[in-house]
């Protein structure tokens, strides 16, 4: 099944996209953290994509290799020789954690990791790389398994966006909704048509209102329960506590795709959630 015909399926459950990889456990954006994502049981896997100083595409999120290494210098100052020569700390990283045996995985690596196993949101660094990307998909035989996205607000992003060749890629908008703004960004992305958006919102009930909107222009909703200030109150720390209340509000209201810290805990949530809903379910049926 391709990555748009699995999003386009209406009975599905809540797609689970594991935050650069399934970090705990695996240092974050590695071959490890995607397999343990895959492990976990999620759906989509998150990393993010930089080129080196030779020309490959790799995996980091940051601009420096401080973080995740001790290194404190840009990581695209480094060939990829270099870069697979350094060892990764463990789990999100930090001067507190310890290295691993993991390197810094090739975009061609993770290609080879993921194909037929699971899908793949790429979070291009630079996204000007979009063309560069899609093509190497298009070589590695993933094109139909990952997806490119950038922000589409203004015209100009729009305009941007179509001037790309991502030709076999599917293509997810980046969008913030308020509730004076929905049909204009609307006017904005009828003219893209892309498979899902990921969004930020205003209010919860401005996504709740327009709910019909995503489901006829066939688009899906993406949000990100991470814990920062862009998701708002809707985070996973919070979801630990109270995942009625946030995974399960989400949702209720539409939401069909989530990113999270924390993928075996929603997959956890949303396999209790459909299990108690089933009897009643039954007895309609019967």
């Amino acid at each position: 099944m391709s990555y748009k015909d699995f999003i386009a399926d209406q009975n599905r459950s809540c797609a689970i996209v594991a935050h650069r990889g399934a970090w705990h456990g695996a240092p974050e954006n590695s071959l490890a953290s995607i397999e343990k994502a895959i492990a976990v049981g999620a759906d989509i896997v998150e990393i993010d994509v930089r080129k080196s100083a030779d020309g490959e595409l790799f995996l980091m999120h940051d601009d420096t290799l401080l973080r995740m290494a001790g290194i404190d210098r840009d990581a695209e100052t480094f060939t990829m020789a270099e870069l697979q020569a350094i060892a990764l700390r463990e789990d999100n990283g930090g001067e507190h954690r310890a290295t691993t045996d993991q390197r810094i995985p090739t975009l061609k690596q993770v290609f080879e990791t993921i194909r037929g196993r699971i899908f793949a949101d790429l979070d291009l660094k630079d996204r000007d790389l979009f063309s560069e990307v899609a093509a190497c998909a298009r070589e590695m035989g993933v094109a139909s398994f990952v997806d490119l996205k950038t922000t589409v607000m203004t015209r100009e992003d729009l305009d941007w966006v179509r001037a790309q060749d991502i030709e076999g890629v599917p293509f997810m908008a980046m969008v913030y909704f308020t509730a004076g703004n929905v049909s204009e960004r609307f006017s904005l992305l009828s003219e893209i048509k892309p498979f899902m958006c990921e969004l930020r919102f205003d209010h919860l009930d401005t996504i709740a209102r327009n709910r019909r909107l995503f489901e006829e222009a066939n688009m899906a909703i993406w949000f990100n329960t991470l814990d920062m200030a862009a998701s708002g109150e809707w985070t996973d720390p919070r979801a630990l506590i109270e995942p009625d209340a946030i995974w399960g509000r989400l949702m209720d209201v539409g939401i069909s795709t989530i990113q999270t810290d924390e993928p075996a805990a929603l997959r956890r949530y949303i396999e209790a959630r459909t299990a108690s809903r089933k009897p009643a379910e039954s007895r309609v049926a019967g």
